[in-house]
């Protein structure tokens, strides 16, 4: 098991534990750190010494990034701590309203290509690492018909008004503020699902409580994959819900229709503070090593399991 999994073995597997980790492990100047620091920090948590708060610099600069699988160091843009300052004005820029169809297909296309390359950058790929396996043409085609796929969708709001000639304020409020709610979290989950859907046809790396390899689970793969899509259905949901529903309770109110102009700083406002809180909110709410029960693995695993459980690598 790699060390960073054994780092999570650890901890306390309570919600709050794990938020208050991620809050360090978010902290966007852990990117400032080179390949050798982070490789150095990875090394120090596999030694095998024991670590005390002075190493906590380095606990934290390996679990934001390396990856679990491979331990190489992830992609810049990709590690966790890059999710805010780049998709934060992404997220911001999509659910403001667009007066143009191009200017919504172009945030959306921005947005959704950033989030299909972090979920494939952060999935699971233990099976991958067994095979010596380097991306397939199958894999490009998938990531880029996801990307695709949900731009198109994610515009479907802006299509609508401009071909249909929407103009009726009630239905204008719909296809701006109430479908984006739905239709992020919908993306969201399928985002994740259908760019890591290789974990759920190969399967991916199952341990026992000792951390040594029991073999490949395709029913591990599927719950990893269903609890990191429904996280991230979670986190772009509620990015859109709580902004949009306080804009329309406080556009009633006597200040906000005596001054118009407010409305849109504080939906950008509001739009980027509940994203950025709901992030290590939705990174926590599953644990980082997830478990198995017995009796839901594949039979020629069940064999092979002493204790009730198994653990896997979730991905983010």
């Amino acid at each position: 098991m790699d060390p960073n999994l054994l780092q999570w073995k650890r901890q306390e597997q309570s919600f709050l534990r794990r938020l208050r980790i991620w809050l360090n492990l978010l902290d966007p100047s852990l990117l400032l750190s080179s390949d050798a620091e982070i490789l150095k920090a990875h090394t120090l948590l596999g030694s095998g010494q024991k670590l005390d708060e002075k190493d906590n610099a380095a606990v934290f600069l390996s679990l934001s990034s390396v990856h679990a699988d491979s331990g190489a160091a992830l992609p810049l843009v990709f590690r966790p701590p890059a999710t805010l300052p780049i998709s934060g004005p992404l997220v911001v820029a999509t659910l403001l309203p667009h007066n143009s169809i191009k200017s919504a297909v172009f945030w959306q296309f921005l947005l959704q290509s950033y989030n299909a390359g972090f979920n494939h950058a952060n999935r699971n790929s233990s099976a991958e690492q067994l095979q010596s396996k380097k991306m397939s043409l199958k894999q490009l085609l998938l990531i880029g018909g996801t990307v695709s796929y949900t731009t198109c969708a994610g515009a479907l709001p802006q299509i609508f008004i401009n071909r249909l000639a929407i103009r009726s304020p009630p239905l204008l409020t719909f296809f701006r503020s109430i479908l984006p709610i739905p239709l992020s979290a919908a993306l969201a989950f399928f985002n994740v699902s259908t760019v890591r859907s290789e974990e759920t046809e190969t399967g991916i790396q199952v341990f026992d409580y000792n951390g040594k390899p029991v073999g490949i689970s395709k029913a591990a793969g599927e719950k990893a994959v269903r609890e990191t899509a429904l996280s991230r259905a979670m986190l772009f949901g509620t990015a859109a819900a709580v902004p949009n529903l306080l804009v329309l309770l406080l556009q009633r109110t006597r200040l906000f229709k005596r001054n118009s102009l407010l409305v849109a700083p504080f939906r950008h406002i509001s739009i980027a503070l509940v994203f950025s809180l709901m992030i290590p909110v939705s990174f926590s709410f599953f644990p980082q090593l997830g478990t198995i029960k017995r009796e839901n693995l594949e039979e020629e695993l069940q064999t092979e399991v002493i204790g009730s459980h198994l653990f896997y690598h979730r991905g983010l």
